[in-house]
């Protein structure tokens, strides 16, 4: 994206971040922007915006370890900005694998979607000690502490990844 604020860079007309916004809301009890620059900017949405808890900017994992501290329910459903067209039931199907995992995270049938996860906050320990010791895959973490996944057609799962597929 060189060098933008992902959530900021526009697709069809709307910030990528308004996209998710629009998509999640609806089928959410509570909705927290994880940022770390630009905050004015995402703040305007009228959301809570976190701020990593953890110094010196330390990946995806430290957006949702402050999730996890900050929210008010036992369940988070994380999602990255660079994903603007996630199906209208993502929470639920995600829900619907919650039995003896503590992380359910999406899958297109080739390959894991990590950062499109559903993790209670009894995580948060785990994924303390595990950003501590160094380690930052999003999904190196669930493969240490187990996960189930759900399956979407891909094509659900298409993220933004250069400007020139912003259109």
């Amino acid at each position: 994206m060189e060098g933008r604020d992902k959530g900021l860079v526009e697709y069809k007309g709307l910030p990528l971040v308004d996209h998710v916004v629009e998509r999640l809301a609806p089928h959410v009890d509570e909705l927290l922007i994880s940022a770390n620059r630009n905050l004015g900017d995402y703040a305007t949405r009228g959301y809570p915006i976190l701020v990593d808890s953890l110094p010196d900017f330390q990946g995806p994992l430290a957006g949702v370890l402050a999730g996890l501290q900050r929210a008010r329910h036992e369940w988070v459903l994380t999602v990255p900005c660079d994903m603007p067209e996630l199906p209208d039931n993502l929470a639920a199907r995600l829900w619907s694998l919650v039995k003896d995992k503590s992380i359910v995270v999406a899958s297109d049938g080739e390959r894991t979607h990590p950062a499109l996860m559903l993790i209670h906050k009894s995580m948060a320990g785990s994924l303390e000690q595990y950003l501590s010791s160094g380690a930052r895959s999003v999904h190196g973490f669930q493969e240490n502490v187990g996960f189930v996944s759900v399956r979407f057609n891909a094509t659900e799962m298409q993220n933004i990844n250069t400007l020139g597929e912003t259109g």
